[in-house]
């Protein structure tokens, strides 16, 4: 590939990494407070709507529980399986003209509260009632002031629009629905967030030793005797290097705040089509980088065969082959992207983009980094938890949960299915807090690498520490949160770069820190070899 093309997917990624940081972790607990009362006392449990369609059992829904009415058993054993039914009218807010007794009201949100539409089924005989947000959200129900919702004895719960499309399809196409409704216990710890730890510290670690796991020992030779090949292959993979500057640092979060709210106020399907277009394309940069450079190291002569293309020109064998898999291999991502394997495919495109990115873009020293990592931590938190008081909504999350995406997510996440969870869904972590925290680490690597340390007495070894820990911190407030959205560079950009500015103190090496300058290292340490 062209140095070009990879320059603008290295600069493409990095411009809008910024706006997918944000750590989602629950994909069923949406919620938004609705006003309540003192008088509502059950806590707000995640529900599963179990469907039955002409008595074939269906895929659950995910729901949320209100403030009152009766609670839900966590398991199915004694909870009765009910036809579900519209009210009529469908706001549920007077009276239904349709037989409620013995099923399940269904309710669509408006025109009254929740505590009425509940009042009305109730009297009307329904079982519970399900009521249909109009948004992509599952709304925590509370009480209107001065309520009497002691007097509501039967389940009351709220699913998504999505959930509410999804029983309507079945209802209006004549057939018969079915809802047992029950609350089971989440667990304390899933599996999955220990593989999204493994596979976010994995891929920094590759990061950092990809050099040195693609290079042969002729090519190492040469890497140490710089005057032999001067106007060789070591000058054109210089060449290759971004070096990220503080200027850059600044318009790196400037950019990616523009991004963000243009998703925001813009965000579509054809708008997250256009990120999974980008995205495709750099993760078949990305893949095919990462294999050509493995294979190479490990076949000298695989790539000597060459073929001269119209468009592509000159190219290797090797390369044209390794870039049709890569293409094959986004394509077929690409097209089953909604299916329950599709994490896979994504998350490898995903690792071997990030492992690109952290070759082609550098810190040249820990004041840029400074920069880059403090913009991304206000940056984060920022777009967070202090987005609401403006915008009345987390932006971050929104974006990051893709709520008017049309059924669409956005790509640049790593992601893994909660294996334990009842309620299904995924762990996910941001590409940024990855790379930004990553450029660092491989920082402190190259440092430790020129400064000839040991691995003790290095920095490299501790901004891992640092990282691995930050993230089980971003876990822990995860699961203390109850699952909403955390900024995890909050948690990853005081254990990594306030851990390196602390040692540097320490060891009275906080000023080369600063200023250091790998040229000049290279070239004064060359000039030392030919003394």
């Amino acid at each position: 590939m062209a140095f070009n093309w990879r320059l603008l997917i290295g600069l493409t990624i990095l411009s809008f990494l910024l706006s997918s940081t944000a750590t989602a972790n629950d994909d069923i607990s949406r919620a938004a407070l609705a006003n309540a009362s003192n008088t509502c006392n059950n806590p707000y449990r995640l529900v599963l709507v179990k469907l039955w369609i002409n008595g074939a059992e269906h895929e659950s829904i995910g729901g949320l529980s209100a403030a009152f009415g009766s609670l839900l058993s966590t398991g199915t054993k004694n909870t009765p399986r009910l036809p579900a039914t519209y009210t009529k009218p469908l706001n549920g807010c007077s009276s239904s003209s349709s037989k409620l007794s013995g099923s399940i009201a269904l309710a669509l949100r408006g025109q009254c509260d929740f505590l009425t539409k509940a009042t009305v089924a109730q009297a009307g005989g329904a079982a519970g009632i399900v009521l249909i947000n109009d948004q992509e959200d599952l709304l925590e129900i509370g009480c209107p002031d001065n309520s009497t919702a002691s007097t509501i004895t039967i389940p009351v719960v709220t699913i998504s629009k999505a959930g509410g499309d999804v029983i309507d399809k079945y209802i209006s196409a004549g057939k018969k629905v079915e809802i047992l409704l029950y609350s089971p216990d989440r667990p304390i710890l899933d599996y999955s967030a220990m593989f999204l730890w493994l596979m976010a510290v994995g891929t920094i670690y590759c990061a950092s030793f990809w050099s040195e796991f693609t290079t042969s020992k002729e090519s190492k030779y040469y890497e140490q005797a710089p005057e032999v090949n001067a106007g060789g292959a070591r000058e054109e993979d210089d060449k290759e290097i971004l070096n990220i500057t503080t200027k850059s640092a600044f318009v790196f979060v400037i950019s990616a705040s523009t991004f963000l709210l243009l998703l925001y106020f813009f965000m579509s399907s054809w708008f997250v089509w256009l990120l999974i277009i980008l995205f495709s394309i750099g993760g078949v940069e990305g893949m095919h980088s990462c294999i050509i450079s493995l294979v190479s190291s490990k076949c000298k002569g695989c790539g000597r065969k060459t073929l001269n293309l119209p468009v592509l020109g000159e190219i290797s064998i090797l390369s044209l082959v390794v870039l049709i898999f890569c293409v094959a291999f986004t394509i077929f991502w690409a097209a089953t992207r909604k299916a329950s394997y599709s994490w896979v495919g994504q998350d490898i495109l995903g690792i071997c983009l990030m492992i690109t990115v952290l070759q082609l873009a550098q810190l040249p020293n820990i004041k840029v980094a400074t920069v880059l990592l403090c913009c991304a931590f206000l940056y984060d938190i920022f777009w967070v938890f202090l987005s609401p008081a403006i915008f009345h909504d987390s932006v971050m999350i929104a974006v990051a949960r893709g709520d008017k995406a049309g059924g669409e997510s956005i790509p640049m996440l790593l992601r893994f299915p909660r294996v334990s969870d009842p309620y299904g869904g995924y762990d996910m972590i941001g590409f940024g807090d990855i790379l930004f925290p990553g450029l660092l680490v491989c920082f402190a690597f190259r440092f430790d690498k020129a400064r000839s340390k040991s691995l003790l007495n290095g920095y490299y070894i501790w901004m891992m520490v640092g990282y691995g820990i930050g993230l089980l911190f971003t876990y822990l407030a995860l699961y203390l949160m109850n699952g909403h959205g955390q900024p995890a560079l909050l948690y990853l950009v005081p254990c990594t770069l306030g851990v390196y500015v602390v040692l540097g103190l320490l060891r009275g090496e906080l000023k080369d820190l600063w200023n250091y300058d790998s040229e000049s290292t290279k070239v004064a340490d060359s000039l030392l070899e030919d003394a």
